[in-house]
């Protein structure tokens, strides 16, 4: 059978699938999301087993050690996609839904009511705990959805979505609403990318050289960001020891992540002041700084930053620095130089906080808090997908509502247009 045919026949299926998940009741498609946790904690034996092939042709292929740590299921991961599985299914469901409702003047009533997407693609590399994520998430939202992870991870997923699908039929919904892509070549993601017909919405989740490929090759509208370019701005009257606290964590904490700090804005009032220390602390943890001419000044054995450094996505223990007149200096650069993806201000003057609120074009902007608040989780959505920065459909992370639209319904009692 050829590629195209193997992705255009999961993609019909899985457009065959999606009304029966659709029309799921929520206590059922919790069920179903209770049985997949269980029979991942029964085959962890099995799921192990065929991860380590994908490790042993990982390290046969020399891939580094950071993703061969992205790739190995261990029993902590399998406990984790578990118990991941178990709070979606505890998160109330979002499907049939009802906004406020309002009557017209010839006695309508209208309302919007939430209704899934139908069928989603999802397209990623490495992690095998994203296949159960994804699927848990699209599944609670009554979607049915079409994985395709990366080829290093191929055995993982395979056993995972066998696991998910007689978890599915056990629970009497189709075993074609879950379906990994069974072929490693490339070519897939092609045919896959074509599959209009049969797909409502592709969402890629990876580099930013994958996320390109797809916008580029996708005849189906897709939910993306590039990269994460995010930004902290400490202002004149920002607390100092709150700056620094906010700034160490959003660079340090955990650097390779898209809502880390890549660039640090700092008012020139309070650079003398802010500056000298922060460095120190960011050299203490291994924090290489580039900056403008005026941090060069403040900050000894600071590299000069260049024009790509204000691009820059380092996902690294690498900070640029830049000092700015003013607040609105410092909107004007996060507007060139920004991703549309996280922003933050540290600040005591409240009519500058939320003009920074209402200026900054991210899909979130924080006051007087670390960007890597900027995750599903964290913000009280329960679980995410992604972290959207395009505005249609989605801006910022993408949980359960992301995953759904919504249609308009209106009650009557026999009008007709005059």
């Amino acid at each position: 059978m050829s590629i195209e045919k193997t992705v255009t026949d999961i993609a019909r299926a899985a457009k065959k699938a999606a009304p029966a998940v659709a029309a799921c009741p929520g206590g059922k498609k919790n069920d179903a999301l209770m049985a997949i946790a269980d029979k991942l904690q029964k085959e962890a034996d099995h799921i192990k087993k065929e991860n380590r092939k994908d490790l042993e042709a990982a390290e046969k292929a020399g891939l580094s050690g950071a993703m061969i740590d992205r790739l190995t299921v261990s029993d902590s991961t399998i406990e984790s996609m578990a118990s991941g599985l178990m709070e979606v299914a505890a998160l109330p469901d979002p499907v049939g839904a009802k906004s406020a409702s309002w009557k017209r003047p010839n006695g309508l009533e209208v309302c919007r009511m939430r209704i899934p997407l139908g069928v989603i693609g999802i397209i990623y590399e490495s992690r095998p705990n994203v296949t159960v994520d994804a699927a848990g998430l699209c599944l609670k939202a009554g979607n049915a959805v079409i994985l395709r992870g990366g080829s290093e991870a191929i055995h993982s997923n395979r056993a995972l979505a066998r696991i998910i699908g007689h978890a599915l039929a056990e629970a009497g919904l189709p075993e074609t609403a879950v379906q990994v892509v069974p072929v490693t070549d490339r070519e897939a993601v092609t045919h896959l990318l074509a599959q209009e017909e049969y797909i409502d919405l592709i969402i890629p989740r990876g580099g930013e050289g994958l996320i390109r490929f797809v916008v580029q090759h996708s005849s189906i509208p897709v939910l993306k960001h590039y990269k994460g370019v995010c930004h902290v701005y400490v202002d004149s009257s920002a607390d100092i020891e709150m700056a620094e606290n906010i700034c160490f964590n959003a660079k340090v904490q955990r650097p390779g992540v898209c809502n880390a700090m890549e660039t640090m804005l700092v008012h020139r009032d309070a650079a003398p002041k802010f500056l000298p220390g922060m460095a120190d602390r960011f050299r203490s943890a291994g924090v290489r700084l580039k900056g403008c001419a005026e941090t060069v000044k403040l900050i000894q054995g600071t590299e000069p930053a260049s024009e790509e450094d204000w691009y820059a996505e380092y996902l690294d223990l690498v900070l640029a620095v830049r000092v700015v007149e003013s607040m609105d200096d410092a909107m004007a650069h996060i507007a060139k130089y920004g991703s549309s993806h996280t922003e933050a201000i540290v600040t005591s003057d409240y009519s500058r906080a939320m003009k920074f609120l209402s200026q900054v074009d991210s899909s979130v902007v924080l006051v007087n808090a670390s960007t890597r608040f900027n995750d599903g989780g964290q913000l009280g959505l329960g679980a995410e997908i992604g972290i959207s920065t395009s505005k249609l459909h989605a801006f910022g992370p993408m949980g359960l509502e992301e995953l759904t639209t919504t249609k308009f319904i209106v009650l009557g009692n026999g009008q007709v247009r005059e």
